[in-house]
């Protein structure tokens, strides 16, 4: 009796220890941190918060509120982009990122610009069917090309789809999820892309005015005319010769609203506006976001920018 019970615990701790061994060898693949990416501003960083979901972070250089073009680092930020999954920024955008990521070291860095398909720098004048128009003198900071290439839904689609295929290859535990979030993401912003063409397809004039010339992309998908106050650049001052330009403008088209956004002075805008009886509107560039901005999110911002550009033009 004694020698079967002594046996019986053999077996009951060989069974164990087998199922111990078990479940160790299937489970090293959890134990993979979750993925963390930086993103340089707030359109990138909601590009890959759509495509993680419930998965890993998402940390932005730009915080809330700051102006994108004018970032500068602390040296704290400059070395998380080390620690960091992944890095998605756009060059030539905001040249103390650029440097950071060469200083920092960071292993996996997605440039936008290598994904997307930039537009050149337009003129004065921003036409949908014109946007080959463009001198290199017009990039200011930017160089030859826009940067403002989220303005149009189908360019974001590209950017999602290469952040799911960066994220699937970094954490292949979850490519699934990952795959499955890029669809989703790819779908609603073909669905806000059919939204803006019906909604600035029938409009009383095609022409709008903005204190920065941000929404080339915008203009060009849905043939529209975007006359800049300033260059690409909010920092950029428009010369008096230059205001005298617009005024001409907005009596010539019909404009019945100047443009200004969230993030800088509305001062110019509304000189402009008042000198000639004329209305003022938020046209948001969405390089950040804050209480307020026009929405809480990329697409509720895009969508509040087409109510205000539909009110202006008198689209139907």
């Amino acid at each position: 009796m004694v020698l079967m019970s002594h046996m019986s615990r053999l077996v009951g701790v060989s069974a164990a220890a087998v199922l111990l061994l078990a479940a160790c060898g299937s489970s090293p693949a959890s134990d993979q941190p979750a993925p963390h990416v930086v993103a340089a501003f707030y359109p990138l960083e909601w590009a890959a918060s759509s495509v993680l979901g419930e998965h890993g972070s998402v940390t932005t250089l730009t915080t809330p509120g700051a102006e994108a073009h004018d970032l500068e680092l602390t040296p704290q930020q400059i070395a998380s982009l080390a620690d960091a999954d992944l890095v998605v920024y756009l060059s030539g955008f905001q040249p103390a990122v650029d440097d950071a990521i060469e200083q920092s070291g960071a292993e996996r860095v997605l440039d936008a610009a290598t994904v997307v398909d930039l537009l050149p720098v337009a003129e004065e004048h921003v036409h949908g069917a014109e946007e080959e128009e463009h001198t290199a003198d017009d990039g200011h900071d930017h160089g030859e090309f826009d940067p403002h290439f989220w303005q149009d839904p189908t360019r974001m689609a590209a950017l999602v789809e290469e952040l799911g295929a960066q994220l699937a290859e970094i954490d292949p535990e979850h490519a699934g999820d990952y795959s499955a979030g890029t669809a989703e993401s790819v779908s609603a912003l073909g669905v806000l892309d059919t939204e803006l063409a019906a909604g600035l397809d029938e409009c009383a004039r095609r022409e709008f005015i903005t204190t920065h010339a941000a929404f080339h992309y915008l203009a060009n998908r849905y043939e529209l005319t975007e006359i800049g106050i300033s260059g690409v650049s909010p920092d950029d001052e428009p010369s008096p010769a230059r205001i005298k330009e617009i005024q001409d403008e907005a009596s010539a088209h019909g404009v019945t609203t100047i443009f200004f956004e969230t993030l800088t002075s509305d001062a110019v805008a509304t000189s402009i506006a008042e000198d000639l009886g004329l209305e003022t509107a938020v046209l948001d560039p969405l390089e950040g976001i804050t209480d307020q901005s026009p929405g809480t999110d990329y697409p509720s911002i895009m969508r509040a920018n087409l109510s205000a550009l539909s009110t202006a033009n008198d689209c139907s």
